[in-house]
């Protein structure tokens, strides 16, 4: 398991490293002592699965504000999708700043977003399945989310959105 540092401080690109024999492959998705000595103190607590029909479906900008603040870890497990990740922290460096990264099941890739970023993602191919780990229970009373096309993020998305639920078209601008 390796960890790349994205221009965004705490979001971080874990790159799996597959075990291949005669049967197939194996890789770890997630591993607490690899994390911590990567010095991530990232502890799921739960998983979800997002499966996406059509190429180019949008889905984003989410976040979860405190007290019920989320890490995420996103992992794509079939097709392909690009990945984003917005700076929401007032007292950050990088704030309002966005990073994207093509996650590609084939590649095993995977993207951790900490706290106080808002996430996203436009499916790049048909049948796309995303995988969450996260560190908080989700509370709707927290949900938050912001416009994909905001902006004040200015965010290059490889094409447009096709396919984007009522909500997510409708989330304002983020004051």
């Amino acid at each position: 398991m390796r960890f790349h540092e994205t221009r965004l401080p705490g979001v971080v690109e874990v790159l799996a490293e597959p075990a291949a024999d005669p049967r197939g492959r194996f890789l770890r998705t997630w591993c607490a002592e690899k994390f911590a000595a990567a010095g991530l103190d990232f502890r799921p607590l739960q998983s979800s699965i997002s499966e996406n029909r059509a190429r180019h479906t949008l889905r984003g900008m989410h976040w979860q504000a405190a007290p019920a603040e989320e890490r995420k870890l996103v992992r794509c497990l079939r097709g392909a999708v690009f990945d984003v990740a917005v700076d929401l922290r007032p007292d950050s460096p990088a704030y309002l700043h966005w990073v994207g990264v093509e996650l590609r099941a084939a590649e095993h890739n995977a993207l951790l977003i900490p706290a106080g970023c808002a996430h996203g993602f436009l499916t790049l191919t048909d049948d796309a399945w995303l995988e969450y780990m996260i560190d908080a229970p989700y509370r709707p009373d927290a949900g938050h989310g912001a416009r994909w096309d905001d902006p004040a993020f200015g965010i290059a998305w490889p094409a447009p959105p096709a396919v984007i639920s009522e909500r997510d078209a409708q989330w304002p601008d983020h004051a």
